[in-house]
């Protein structure tokens, strides 16, 4: 590896080193609260993708019948 690769990778490194102090990271509280939201969205969209494949499958059944 070439001495300026070398100066390259190591610049990298300490500049992400240097961006990585610099997030403010959540407080537990605040990973727990999104972690429910997210919980609760899903489910709520899981409930209505399902009704809405019940309804299509009943109107699907139905348009068979005829």
């Amino acid at each position: 590896m070439s001495e300026k690769k070398r100066r390259g990778i190591a610049t990298w490194f300490r500049e992400m080193k240097s961006e990585l102090k610099k997030v403010v990271w959540p407080s537990l509280t605040q990973v727990y609260k999104n972690t429910v939201i997210v919980l609760v969205v899903c489910a709520v969209f899981a409930v209505i993708t399902g009704l809405m494949d019940l309804v299509l499958k009943l109107g699907v059944s139905f348009l068979h019948k005829i």
